[in-house]
């Protein structure tokens, strides 16, 4: 069947000749490319008008949000298979063809007519599925990206694809299904392929898991812009009533159980103390025992200095992380009450 790849970009005229290039090297090529500029005051749409190794169109709405932007490219795709991935992004070369692998046996039902037209119905078995989900993993520059690459994100070994719910950079889905749950959600700037997502699973069932389709994207640089990343990811979730368990469990633990087990430590006599020492420094243990794993393969290579600053940034980087989110999180509850 053929397919259609989507993707939104505003101002990315630093970056997308990456993703270019690896659409271009994919060992199955998308049947064409749609784009949905927002707006770009840069260089952006005229290199993406020069692209001339693969079909690929630009449309434009200034002041688009990035599910805004996806609905305009998918609306806009002739194909009933669309595969979605973010500007910025390197995409490994099996990338599509392992994405759209489930649906290799399904039949697009073209057929000439008599008077030599064709005419196109998908003719699907029962067990195609309605999307599938590959895996995203980061392409770090420098220690502090090393750093925030282990704290963040996940290896292949830390997912369950029964809970796993899917990046949008990584991502194919019929855009029947697209159409059934009714879109991106364009009144969310932040976590909308999270909603998506929970939608499609409701409305369609799990997906295929393709870990082979990878898409490689550069973390944030700074821990202003990291926390900035975050605050607005919280924001979402209190926008879209998601994770309010996870939520509450931090506020608990920095609220409540931190300050509880200082205040032990300060007030218990003698070797009492060193209970609540014992339970921070357990918790501390359990915080950052994941990221030190990951930072231990994502950091090969690292001098011995930088590798000891990398160590030192994972704790760090979770408070901030945290932080953000438990500010971020009531400003996104207040505005859903709002609306």
């Amino acid at each position: 069947m053929p397919v259609s790849l989507i993707f939104t970009v505003l101002n990315e005229a630093h970056s997308i000749r990456a993703v270019l290039d690896t659409i271009a090297a994919q060992t199955v090529l998308p049947d064409e490319v749609v784009v949905c500029d927002g707006g770009s005051t840069d260089a952006t749409v005229s290199l993406l008008q020069s692209e001339t190794r693969f079909p690929l169109r630009v449309i434009s709405e200034a002041g688009a949000n990035i599910s805004r932007g996806r609905n305009l490219a998918i609306a806009a795709a002739r194909h009933e298979i669309i595969a979605c991935t973010d500007a910025g992004v390197r995409l490994n070369a099996e990338w599509l063809e392992k994405l759209v692998a489930p649906w290799s046996h399904i039949d697009d039902g073209r057929r000439t007519t008599d008077d030599g037209s064709e005419r196109s119905s998908v003719v699907r078995r029962p067990s195609s599925p309605d999307w599938s989900a590959g895996f995203f993993l980061p392409d770090p520059h420098g220690t502090f990206e090393i750093a925030l690459s282990a704290t963040v994100m996940p290896e292949l070994r830390d997912i369950r694809p029964e809970t796993f719910l899917p990046s949008s950079r990584s991502i194919a889905f019929l855009k029947s299904a697209w159409k059934q749950v009714g879109g991106y959600p364009e009144w969310l700037d932040y976590c909308e392929d999270l909603v998506f997502d929970l939608e499609l699973h409701k409305a369609c069932g799990p997906f295929v898991f393709a870990p082979k389709a990878i898409a490689y994207f550069r973390p944030r640089g700074s821990m202003r812009s990291f926390f900035k990343q975050y605050y607005l990811y919280a924001r979402g979730d209190g926008k879209s009533n998601l994770w309010l368990k996870r939520h509450l469990l931090r506020y608990g633990t920095y609220l409540v159980a931190f300050p509880l087990l200082l205040v032990l430590m300060i007030m218990l006599p003698g070797e009492w103390k060193l209970l609540p020492l014992a339970g921070l420094l357990a918790g501390v243990a359990a915080y950052t025992r994941t990221p030190y794993r990951r930072l231990a393969n994502l950091g090969k290579g690292l001098p011995l200095g930088e590798m000891l600053k990398a160590v030192l940034l994972v704790p760090a980087i979770r408070v901030v992380g945290d932080v953000a989110k438990m500010i971020g999180y009531p400003v996104g509850v207040i505005w859903r009450l709002r609306q």
